[in-house]
């Protein structure tokens, strides 16, 4: 019997708000160059107002991901919590136009609105992103029905979400019912300080999870090692084992089995999204049962596109450029 959904993902439902800026803007306003940082209610409202030429779109790690799973054409259903305003009525109708199923609807009442990050892009690429979590980051078991859990193949979490108890039960809830019914589960790491945060605890998640994305400096935090000893001691306590490591070769580890994909270096438009769409291409992969090389390069394709533009999602035809590589 065929599931509803290829791919469900749970993460954090955030309204990216993009422009552009310079280096003084940047340090004018106090923002720190190239990383993510947490705001305050009042710190986001104020970063918001000073924004000129806003492009707003539906972001947060794994909803970039679930938009090109959905640009090439794989039936998707996305976990995530929006108020019932304006930006969260947004978001959950560009998610839906865009091919993905919002499965929880924009919840009324509640005092948090709608969570939102301000990106600013610097002249070379850079992004320094302003993350207000907002209701987003409530997310609870409550969050994760049954009937969408059990009903798909592959179900996909945002570790970001691990930094709250109830983003944890969430989780534990969703791997328990999709494994139950016979799906495969994973996670993206999503932030080296995340994982120090709760290492012990992620130590554990892992060993039950079907596949982990990573990138170098979240393995090594992981396992408190150098890389190659974290993958070694990552291979065998998880199933598939994906390291990115931005412009150098990704590593696929599947028990004996290891891939190493060369990545084509490009001088980067916007990184925004660069991790978000290299899972897209692996997931893509792993979901319509390719080899572990095939995975890697469908994803560093992907992350390849979305770095050429300004966004966190591809604006091109994705299966065309994979048939053009001879991958499909």
């Amino acid at each position: 019997m065929t599931k509803t959904y290829q791919v469900v993902g749970i993460g954090n439902a955030i309204v990216d708000v993009i422009t552009q800026a310079d280096d003084s803007f940047l340090e004018l306003m106090g923002i720190e160059k190239g990383i993510m940082q947490l705001v305050e209610r009042e710190r986001g409202e104020l970063l918001y107002s000073s924004m000129t030429n806003r492009v707003q779109t539906p972001g947060g790690s794994v909803a970039n991901t679930l938009a090109g799973l959905g640009g090439l054409g794989l039936k998707t259903g996305f976990i995530g919590r929006v108020h019932d305003d304006a930006l969260g009525r947004f978001y959950a109708a560009e998610m839906e136009a865009d091919g993905t199923a919002f499965v929880n609807r924009p919840v009324p009442g509640g005092e948090l609105p709608t969570s939102r990050s301000m990106i600013f892009v610097s002249p070379d690429g850079e992004r320094s992103m302003n993350t207000y979590l907002g209701i987003s980051s409530e997310i609870s078991a409550d969050d994760v029905a049954q009937s969408v859990a059990a009903d798909t193949e592959i179900m996909f979490l945002e570790g970001y979400l691990y930094d709250k108890p109830q983003g944890k039960h969430a989780f534990n809830q969703a791997a328990k019912l999709t494994k139950a019914a016979g799906g495969k589960v994973g996670i993206s790491l999503s932030d080296p300080f995340c994982v120090d945060r709760h290492r012990d605890d992620f130590r554990k998640f892992v060993k039950e999870l079907d596949f982990v994305i990573g990138n170098e400096h979240e393995w090594e935090s992981l396992y408190q090692s150098d890389l190659s000893s974290a993958l070694e001691t990552a291979a065998s306590e998880s199933g598939l084992v994906v390291c990115t490591r931005s412009g150098s070769d990704v590593v696929l580890v599947q028990g004996e089995e290891e891939a190493v994909v060369p990545v084509k270096r490009v001088q980067p438009v916007d990184t925004t999204g660069a991790g978000d769409q290299f899972a897209a291409g692996f997931l893509y992969g792993y979901a319509t049962g390719q080899s572990l090389a095939t995975c890697g390069r469908m994803g560093c394709i992907a992350a390849g596109e979305v770095i050429s533009h300004i966004g966190p999602r591809p604006e091109t035809d994705m299966k065309q450029l994979f048939r053009k590589e001879g991958l499909i």
